[in-house]
């Protein structure tokens, strides 16, 4: 079967050093390393987040199990498609299919950990999770439309985003009057307090839905130009 490739777009901060990075690491995997093996490592890496979040009930310190699980994740989600590629052993079809869905897998139980933690609400964890995923439907659809697989938003892309976390956990393992925090706001007569992560990630759900909006408006203009109107 003749497959047509959709064309990678990645813009992010980090993305010239990260390919090298990668090349220089899947060169010197052992042989026994597969591409499968490193989807699985990613996904062990995000129950190791999770974990992290949780655990930071009972002591904060925890944070640091979460930071390494983000290394790791990176590690084996970020690696994945370079080793096959660079072994020239790429399955388009079941590489797109097994890397996405475990994407999904590994997003949904981050962010579930995270909101399990006691340092973000579940509600504003599982806002930022829907609007990922909306994303992720959106690069889905124009990888198969137009055969644009866009990996990047605003210069940002997943490597960007596990290093901000990273930086965001160290901060709350590290600074006390940040992680003691708490605001109370007042929603329909409800009082609600929010702790300096609900603030952050109320910020991300402000810029994740600003981006998602953008993002369909300029491409249900360019796919009216595409397919006119008869």
């Amino acid at each position: 079967m003749e497959i047509r490739q959709a064309t990678r777009i990645q813009t992010s901060v980090f993305n010239a050093t990260e390919k090298k990075i990668l090349v220089y690491l899947a060169e010197r995997q052992p042989k026994w390393v597969s591409s499968d093996l490193l989807t699985f490592i990613g996904f062990l890496g995000a129950l190791i987040i999770a974990a992290g979040y949780i655990l930071s009930g009972i002591s904060i310190h925890f944070l640091w199990l979460s930071s390494l699980g983000l290394v790791i994740n990176w590690y084996g989600d970020s690696l994945d498609g370079t080793l096959a590629r660079v072994r020239n052993t790429q399955r388009p079809l079941y590489g797109y299919y097994l890397d996405h869905t475990m994407d999904g897998i590994n997003e949904t139980i981050m962010f579930v950990g995270a909101g399990l933690s006691p340092l973000m609400h579940l509600p504003l964890a599982m806002a930022i999770l829907v609007l990922y995923l909306l994303l992720t439907i959106s690069v889905s659809i124009n990888a198969h439309l137009k055969k644009e697989f866009r990996l990047t938003f605003i210069k940002m892309g997943p490597t960007e985003f596990r290093m901000i976390a990273i930086a965001i956990n160290t901060l709350f393992a590290t600074i006390a009057p940040l992680r003691e925090f708490a605001t109370e706001i007042t929603i329909f007569g409800s009082c609600i307090e929010l702790r300096a992560l609900d603030l952050i990630a109320i910020g991300m759900i402000v810029v994740l839905a600003l981006i998602h909006v953008s993002t369909v408006f300029m491409d249900a203009r360019d796919y009216a130009k595409i397919d006119p109107k008869k």
